[in-house]
């Protein structure tokens, strides 16, 4: 890890236009995104080069067999529609982290590392053993199950199933992220710091700049999952959320395509939202520091080509906002694809670099080097640029 953050230093302390040059002069990167990708313009309707609830449920079971149950799986919770959401847990140290996929049912590339990174961790390799000894990773595969059957980014929920959850709703308009052609709702603006919040009609319809209110089971399923783990450890320490965005993004100051976005910054004023003592923004950027770094490590690869998420969001309905409020280093992973708008070919590349930082993470969160870098280091890392489909 020493390595790498020398070398996010070294791009980080020269000038950008010093950076811009540098990769306008270099070479094409040997692992860069391939022009024949067509970006945002092949077939999308991909949903079948990733598993379907079935294949995850049978890869889960497979992973917690061959570990000889170190990785422990569970039913978290379950669906709208009564699908299971399973949860997987590996190791047994003090610190936890809580990582999340697909809880838009339409952003795959998560799921599929995660199901490659279990393995991994539960393992009988020495640095999978060192790393059950000092870290405790809880995994939701796959959050909005009903979502990835349909291949849609909402749930599959009626404003009348909430209603009929509810009852005290019964005289208020659908909240503001409800699809009722879906129908279905954005399950990642159903969050609140406050776990212990109960709707109420005068907190609806609301807005994206409003805290959420666990409405959705798969929400509910999430809530739950942390206040236990809060219950277990005092703070989760981290919380990862991998998603995916728009497939055209080019790196600020160089239009070298960017696979992937990440970012810390949910939160513009967390006093806004009441007195969390906990929230720590430092702790965030630290830990999108060490995704930004595996990445960098990663020599002559289109892996180094990551950018920032934009930073003048204030979304505390999210997960990560409002578990930022309550005392976690937050990470979004945005890989760049979905299975909208995006063909297949680059989906071998985008599943590993989401393997590549998350592991990376939890490696400098194992050898205690995520606390050693610097924060002001996440205002280096480069700014997207949207892109037009070819």
């Amino acid at each position: 890890m020493s390595l790498a953050h020398t070398k996010v230093r070294a791009v980080s302390g020269a000038a950008a236009l010093l950076l811009g040059a540098a990769v306008l002069s270099a070479p094409a990167p040997a692992f860069a995104i391939p022009p024949e990708s067509h970006c945002g313009t092949e077939p999308g309707n991909n949903n079948d080069a990733y598993v379907n609830h079935a294949q995850l449920t049978k890869r889960l079971q497979q992973i917690e067999r061959t570990t000889g149950g170190t990785v422990d799986v569970e039913v978290a919770g379950y669906s709208n529609q009564g699908r299971e959401i399973y949860q997987a847990r590996v190791g047994h140290g003090d610190t936890v982290l809580l990582v999340e996929s697909q809880i838009h049912g339409n952003e795959n590339h998560g799921t599929e590392a995660l199901l490659n990174l279990l393995p991994q961790w539960g393992s009988n390799t020495p640095a999978a053993q060192a790393l059950r000894e000092n870290i405790t990773i809880v995994a939701v595969p796959r959050l909005n199950v009903d979502g990835g059957e349909n291949d849609t980014r909402q749930n599959e929920m009626s404003w009348d199933d909430v209603v009929a959850d509810f009852p005290q709703l019964a005289g208020a308009g659908p909240s503001w992220n409800y699809r009722a052609d879906v129908p279905g709702f954005d399950v990642n603006r159903d969050f609140n710091p406050d776990l212990d919040y109960v709707p109420a009609p005068a907190d609806f319809p609301g807005n994206s700049a409003d805290t959420g209110w666990y409405i959705t089971p798969e929400s509910q399923t999430v809530r739950d999952l942390y206040r236990s783990l809060e219950t277990e450890f005092g703070t989760v320490d981290y919380f990862v959320d991998l998603h995916n965005q728009w497939s055209c993004y080019a790196v600020e100051g160089t239009g070298e395509m960017s696979p992937l976005s990440i970012s810390g910054r949910f939160i513009a004023d967390p006093s806004e939202f009441g007195d969390w003592p906990k929230f720590d923004y430092d702790a965030s950027r630290r830990a999108n520091v060490a995704v930004y770094d595996a990445l960098q490590g990663q020599g002559n690869s289109g892996f180094g080509a990551l950018t920032l998420y934009p930073q003048d969001t204030n979304l505390p309905g999210t997960a990560l906002g409002s578990f930022a409020l309550r005392g976690s280093a937050t990470v979004l992973f945005e890989t760049s694809s979905n299975t909208q708008t995006d063909g297949q070919k680059r989906n071998g590349m985008l599943t590993k670099q989401v393997e590549t930082g998350l592991d990376g993470l939890v490696d400098a969160i194992v050898d205690g080097s995520v606390d050693t870098l610097d924060p002001a280091d996440y205002e280096e890392i480069p700014n997207r640029v949207f892109l037009p489909a070819d």
